[in-house]
């Protein structure tokens, strides 16, 4: 099964939202089947075969994530960010106060479903191969 070290080189890899595919690609050959980010504090959920998980710890303090989700707002610093018009931290500061709880990628699927803090699914993407 893959670690945390070997994630951890992969996502080093990544330098803009261009390398994201071979990041995926990456994951996939790790055997990765599909993971949670939360946006409260940055740790991430590895998911793999046999109920194998992996948990990243926490990447920064806790945000307050909104009660009310604002879905336009959101997909709107979404495609911003999408465009290399903001950086991480600020994306994720978007996310929380859009009310943007987590996100899924699938790597069966190729798709990033965001939630929001009720478990409802706020938008769907399909990942570029």
């Amino acid at each position: 099964m893959f670690t945390l070290d070997q994630i951890g080189a992969a996502h080093s890899k990544v330098k803009s939202g261009a390398d994201f595919p071979a990041y995926i690609r990456d994951l996939k050959k790790l055997g990765v089947i599909h993971y949670q980010t939360f946006v409260v504090d940055g740790h991430t959920d590895y998911y793999g075969a046999s109920d194998y998980r992996e948990t990243s710890p926490a990447k920064y303090s806790d945000l307050v994530v909104a009660a009310q989700c604002e879905a336009e707002q959101f997909k709107a610093a979404l495609k911003e960010h999408q465009q290399g018009k903001t950086d991480y931290p600020t994306f994720i500061r978007s996310c929380a106060e859009c009310g943007i709880e987590n996100w899924i990628v699938d790597l069966a699927k190729m798709t990033c479903t965001y939630h929001d803090k009720s478990g409802n699914e706020v938008l769907v993407e399909a990942i570029p191969q």
